[in-house]
């Protein structure tokens, strides 16, 4: 098989899909970006020039909340830079944001820089949301530091004792100043006192099974702990974006926030839109193990209703890759490690249940999963865009090709899918970051350390 390695690449004939339409063109890249976009583009002879008739061409996916290597003080998933990112090109994402961390006794310069060596083996773009935990009262203006670094969006937590909890003072106080440094919080809402009540009452009853998961964490605290964050974020005259949303209710309160002149943003993931909480009633509930926990019966489907009105901003996959073994350890849903691997299948279920069901259009599509995340996080037009100038993060996928979503055919550590046997619609074809194939016809051909840390300008 012909190997695409050229500095100049023609994709010939595809159909281009950006937020505003389709168009069949051909697409030039020459070196690191987009050089043209048209029709019959002249050939230079030492160009490598692709069929793409029949092919979709999509900007390279940006997922905006994953968790590579990710250590929270009390489980570590296995995988490293290299794994995770591995498994991301191979999935069509060119870009992720994903956190550093501020451990105890750490600044906030020293978790940046941490994290920085940690993901230098990296084979996609990447870059960060930072973690506050160690910001006490009088040391606000450290925050000023995220400006410098190129990482200004900064997470909170209204849950998670004791390693990242932080109470409504805290909240109220970095997002004051965060208004004021134009930094982004993004913020994980669970009210803890209802999260940590109904725990222990399924812990006293003796029922701390993987199947009660779910009643431990129920949508009224996603809920609540939405609204008083949108409340103290309107009172901050703050900027926040609302991580996961697993509730079509959670993503009407920040719809209701939004028409009410705030500035809001929110995201879905692929788990909220296509598993429901019968599975914890099922074989295998240890599989389904997250934060917030997977929903009713119908509540995947008023998701979509929302996600198709445009009222969703992006789809993200809060990706955790830990494993099989560390999931069943003990069928104890206070002694599990939360999260699901989930960065691979991103873009095929998204097509299959999204655009394929009828439920989204393409340009839809690459705008939940690109140009929205690129301009909320300071990325765009650099990323997410299919412009000249941009870079040449791009997707071919192939529209037509049916199969099944197996463990064995992906390529993180955890050796389980969530979505194990589920029907899939199309293929990724090719995948380049920066004009770089990293992913062709089924196998990665990427480089470790390709990957480039984008800093991002204050919004």
């Amino acid at each position: 098989m012909r190997r695409y390695t050229s500095q100049t690449t023609l994709l010939r004939g595809g159909t281009l899909v950006t937020p505003e339409g389709i168009l069949v063109a051909d697409l030039l890249i020459q070196g690191e970006h987009i050089r043209a976009i048209g029709q019959d583009l002249p050939v230079a002879p030492d160009t490598v020039v692709i069929d793409a008739d029949g092919l979709l061409v999509l900007p390279g996916v940006i997922d905006a909340h994953v968790h590579i290597a990710l250590d929270t003080g009390i489980y570590r998933t296995p995988d490293d830079w290299l794994i995770g990112t591995r498994a991301a090109a191979c999935g069509g994402v060119t870009t992720v944001v994903d956190f550093a961390t501020q451990f105890p006794g750490q600044t906030l310069r020293e978790a940046v820089e941490a994290r920085l060596v940690e993901a230098q083996d990296a084979a996609v773009d990447y870059t960060f949301h930072v973690m506050v935990t160690d910001l006490p009262p009088g040391r606000e203006e450290e925050l000023a530091v995220l400006r410098e670094l190129g990482t200004p969006s900064v997470k909170l937590y209204t849950t998670y004792r004791p390693n990242y909890y932080a109470d409504d003072a805290t909240i109220l106080r970095l997002m004051e100043t965060s208004a004021r440094l134009g930094i982004l919080p993004l913020v994980h809402c669970e009210n803890d006192a209802l999260v940590t009540a109904q725990t222990q009452a399924l812990v006293a009853a003796g029922k701390t099974g993987w199947r009660y998961h779910a009643r431990a964490r129920p949508a009224l605290a996603e809920v609540e702990a939405i609204r008083r964050v949108l409340f103290l974020a309107e009172v901050a005259r703050c900027p926040v974006h609302i991580v996961h949303c697993s509730t079509a209710r959670s993503v009407e309160e920040v719809v209701r926030a939004r028409q009410a002149g705030q500035p809001v943003t929110c995201e879905t993931c692929p788990q909220y839109l296509v598993l429901d909480d019968s599975v914890y009633e099922g074989p295998e509930p240890w599989r389904y193990i997250l934060q917030p926990p997977l929903r009713a019966p119908g509540e995947p489907e008023a998701l979509w209703d929302l996600v198709a009105k445009g009222l969703v901003d992006q789809i993200a996959t809060d990706h955790c890759d830990y494993t099989r073994a560390q999931k069943t350890a003990a069928d104890d849903f206070t002694r599990t490690p939360g999260g699901l691997p989930g960065l691979e299948t991103l873009l095929p279920l998204m097509y299959t249940y999204g655009v394929a069901a009828g439920r989204l259009t393409l340009p839809q599509l690459v705008s939940l999963l690109s140009a929205n995340p690129a301009r909320i996080w300071g990325l765009w037009p650099r990323k997410g865009a299919l412009l000249p100038g941009s870079d040449a993060d791009i997707v071919v996928y192939d529209p037509e090709p049916e199969g099944v979503l197996r463990a064995e055919n992906l390529h993180h550590l955890a050796g389980y899918t969530p979505y194990e046997g589920m029907p899939i619609r199309g293929q990724v074809r090719l995948v380049f970051v920066r004009g770089h194939l990293v992913y062709r016809e089924g196998q990665f051909v990427g480089r470790k350390g390709w990957g480039k840390f984008i800093p991002r300008p204050v919004g």
